[in-house]
């Protein structure tokens, strides 16, 4: 069928009659121009794409009424413009496309049918370790090695990209997903099949909202959703409200982007900004650089929101022209917004659209900041630091607390490392990495880290030598940078030397500490402390010897480990000592922001930018050099530990499967609050005494050679074994942290997976018992897949992440929700009893089911299927079954 909304439809510029763009402007409807921008682009989308079936001219009418419509809870479709994957989340999506194929074969179809139609990029920046640090080889050990541990997976993607269609690598050695994303990926505007519409995207990373600093809409989505989008599914979403948040005032001299995005991040926290859209407006907006917008828009994850979005302006448009894009083709981008109705000017009030609601912060109220220990959104100024750390290390264990009995708070031990004694105590600084998408994508923060080092070597400052310093920025621009302006060499000397392009600290790749550190903390039973550049600091993430972790500025990473404590007081208290005797201050070797800003003007220049991407996919030689094989079909190794068929489609058949009754359940897991993806599924080290070790090593692996959860998404029968394996688990049916649970039937206490392993022998169904949050952190599809391969069968929370909803569902898992002001505590649930959940046979989205338990007491919780897309899904069994029914038929 043709499209309804033709009449719209015009060549952008007369002289080139064949490339077209919907004119929205041209609806001649006033609702338009009340529209939040975020809500114009899934305008657009559904009006392009309307074809009175995936997308129906009623789609249309509900997103342009979306003043009345976003309170109806109303599901519509969206059509991103493009996916984006990185390797850790990638792997098992081509794993899943191998598999889909041989299924569609199976069932009589083409599998060539499985086949991305919308374009999709896939950046190799999760697989490379800290293992190397403080030489000037790190970069080139790290990379060899990273190579030598991933060589199978590498040659497993590198046939993907042959196999498929519309699947591009971004090779390892490259940089950062979102930074590469941000600078190079990014259309804004997209020039594709003859016509011109709005760049959006979504990633199987949570931090894909990155992009939205530029003015791309874009939010991630699980990996299964991903999958689907890949192959020309919409989204089905419901049509979200829209926060405004309104910026003003001017930042201090000493603030820095880090420290505005902590701020926003606890702000939204307590606004309550979950599964809304937030759009950035006023005229603050105005005095941010896109690196600033896209710090902020990185952390939207963190405050909750499914998008942070800054609509473009003229930034916007300088900063293409600044990363060296083609000045015909920014030249088009502006013209075509400015025909649209989407070029934005932040301190015209006029354009303001309507919100759902507006929250505003003047940033000259923003201090300086970090995070956590054990949160992103528990921001603690500078200046209170020390005193929040003391008072967290006798609090009760949780978010603020460490239960450290008051006799041990001064704890001091010794140890011997390289030939020197050393003394740690609690609060003593071991890892201090810059590192992570979110700064290092900001030549303001970077250069104000390098001009700090300058300014600290040269008054005598240094870095203990035992501390495990890194710098791995998100892309090869800011060594270049760095390099140029002459900062390069005084970050060395303080332990920064570059170790790779990649997210390494930031998702736990931090690498192994000196056996004498890790002896030391041991001993002590020390709260040791990692400062990191990152977004995520949750517990056991960024080193499981490091129990207190804190997001900083790269210049206040660089501060504390000079400190080499958190327990100081920069206002009062010394950063050290020189040669000469002298105190150093904090104050003494801070650069200003007019220092900063010149060095930037000079040394961030478009010709960096062209130099360094105009290679991204050909400079990597060991990635030329990897062989891989051709076949549309992948041939699987029996013997590879890396890559493994999933038997997510074992027995599928044509036939759907009507949902019964889940009888009698046995509950594996019963959790508090905001248990996230990372205790889930980790990706961090293997543990020597855990299942996934165990696994390995009878397939005759060392365990130098596990690698991490992460690299094994692969292999399904890791990643089982690893599900729910994080040691900083904290399982209401236990005592004490650790991946362990009890197996009722016996009452032993056994590891979850073989907790898990004799319920499933026994024929029993399992469920998980969670408070709110529940999901919270990365967009991990195997958070979904790993419990499902455990055999549970339904989730019951308080609350979900939203990403982390939409896995469950994609996995066929029932998400369960707890009435309104009903928790397990005010049901009385002790999450021994067995569980019967009644699932009817007319199901319908959000309805409420009746849960019955062995003693006798029943009460209802929500089915969260959201939209009859998502009960489409379920009725299949999952949404990649649905589409290999879909294909194969």
């Amino acid at each position: 069928m043709s499209n309804p909304f033709e009449q719209i439809l015009e060549p952008l510029d007369p002289k080139q009659p064949l490339k077209k763009f919907f004119n929205l402007s041209k609806l001649e409807d006033v609702r338009y121009a009340r529209l939040p921008f975020s809500i114009r682009i899934l305008l657009e989308a559904a009006i392009r794409n309307c074809d009175e079936f995936l997308v129906k001219k009623g789609d249309v009418e509900n997103i342009l009424n979306w003043k009345v419509m976003q309170h109806k809870n109303v599901e519509v479709p969206f059509k991103p413009a493009r996916v984006i994957l990185q390797d850790f989340t990638g792997v098992p999506a081509v794993v899943d496309f191998a598999a889909m194929r041989d299924a569609v074969k199976k069932l009589g179809g083409d599998p060539e049918k499985i086949n991305p139609i919308c374009p999709a990029d896939l950046v190799i920046d999760h697989s490379i370790q800290v293992d190397f640090n403080r030489q000037s080889d790190s970069l080139q050990k790290n990379q060899d090695l990273e190579f030598e541990r991933n060589k199978e997976r590498f040659e497993f993607l590198k046939w993907g990209s042959r196999a498929f269609k519309n699947l591009r690598i971004i090779p390892p050695g490259s940089g950062i997903i979102h930074q590469v994303n941000l600078e190079y990926l990014a259309r804004v505007v997209m020039d594709q099949d003859g016509y011109y519409y709005p760049d959006s995207v979504v990633g199987t990373d949570s931090h894909t909202t990155m992009i939205d600093g530029l003015g791309v809409l874009g939010w991630g989505v699980g990996g299964i959703e991903a999958e689907a989008v890949m192959l020309g599914q919409p989204i089905s979403m419901v049509l979200p409200e829209v926060v405004g948040y309104k910026l003003v005032g001017n930042p201090q001299p000493l603030v820095t982007s880090t420290d505005i995005v902590l701020t926003i991040t606890k702000h939204l926290r307590q606004v309550g900004v979950v599964g809304k859209f937030v759009e950035f407006f006023g005229p603050g907006v105005a005095q941010l650089s896109i690196a600033d917008r896209a710090t902020i828009a990185n952390m939207c994850p963190e405050y909750g929101a499914t998008a942070a979005y800054f609509p473009v302006d003229e930034i916007s448009i300088g900063y293409l022209i600044q990363t060296g894009r083609d000045k015909e083709k920014v030249t088009c981008t502006k013209r075509y917004l400015e025909a649209v109705g989407m070029l934005r000017d932040f301190k015209n009030s006029s354009q303001d659209p309507d919100f759902t609601q507006v929250v505003e912060l003047d940033l000259h109220t923003v201090v300086p900041c970090c995070s956590g220990p054990k949160r992103p959104q528990d921001k603690v100024a500078v200046s209170d630091m020390k005193k929040d750390f003391e008072a967290s290390l006798g609090a009760k264990q949780g978010f603020k607390g460490f239960q450290i009995a008051p006799d041990r708070h001064s704890s001091i031990v010794k140890f011997n490392f390289e030939g020197c004694d050393f003394e740690l105590a609690h609060g003593s600084v071991v890892i201090a990495a810059i590192t992570s998408c979110t700064n290092t994508s900001n030549p303001s923060v970077m250069l104000g880290a390098g001009l700090l080092a300058k300014k600290a070597v040269e008054a005598g400052l240094t870095v203990k030598p035992y501390i495990k310093t890194s710098l791995s920025p998100g892309s090869g621009v800011v060594t270049y940078y760095l390099r140029e302006s002459g900062v390069m060499p005084y970050l060395s000397q303080l332990g920064f030397d570059v170790v790779g392009y990649g997210c390494m600290t930031c998702i736990g790749n931090s690498g192994p500490l000196p056996e004498s550190v890790v002896e030391a903390i041991t001993q002590g039973d020390l709260v040791a402390v990692g400062v990191l550049s990152g977004n995520r600091n949750f517990e056991g993430r960024v080193h499981p010897n490091t129990r207190a972790n804190y997001l900083a500025s790269p210049p206040l990473v660089i501060a504390y480990a000079i400190a080499g404590t958190i327990r100081i007081d920069f206002e009062k208290e010394p950063l050290g000592i020189n040669a000469s005797g002298k105190k150093i201050f904090l104050k003494d070797i801070w650069p200003t922001r007019n220092e900063i800003q010149a060095v930037e003007r000079q040394f961030v220049i478009p010709g960096m930018f062209k130099e360094v991407y105009e290679k991204i996919e050909t400079v990597n030689k060991s990635w030329n050099a990897l062989d891989a094989p051709s076949d549309k079909l992948y041939t699987w190794n029996p013997k590879s530990t890396y890559i493994k068929s999933p038997p997510f489609f074992d027995g599928l058949t044509l036939a759907l499967q009507t949902p019964k009754t889940i009888e009698d359940a046995y509950a594996l897991l019963s959790f508090g609050d905001s248990v996230t993806t990372d205790h889930i599924s980790p990706a961090g080290n293997i543990a020597r005494n855990s299942p996934a070790a165990r696994y390995l090593t009878s397939r005759g692996l060392t365990p130098r050679e596990f690698n991490s959860y992460g690299s094994r998404r692969g292999n399904d029968a890791v990643m089982a074994r690893g599900t729910f394996a994080n040691i900083r688990l904290v399982n209401k049916f236990i005592d004490k942290q650790g991946p362990q649970t009890i197996h009722f039937p016996s009452g032993e206490v056994l590891d979850v997976f073989d907790a898990a392993e004799r319920y499933k022998q026994a024929g029993h169904p399992l469920i998980v018992l969670a408070g709110k949050e529940y999901g919270a952190g990365s967009s991990r599809d195997w958070a979904a897949k790993g419990p499902f391969l455990l055999g549970v069968k339904a989730v019951l929370a308080e609350s979900y992440e939203r990403i982390h909803r939409s896995n469950l569902v994609g996995m066929g898992v029932i998400p369960l929700q707890y009435l309104p002001g009903e928790n397990a505590g005010t049901l009385g649930l002790t999450g021994r009893e067995r569980y019967t959940i009644i699932i009817p046979e007319k199901l319908k989205p959000q309805m409420n089911v009746q849960i019955k338990l062995d003693t006798g007491k029943t009460f209802h919780a929500i089915m969260r299927f959201d939209t009859d897309v998502e009960l489409t899904y379920f009725h299949n069994g999952g949404i990649l079954n649905y589409m290999i029914r879909k294909m194969a038929s």
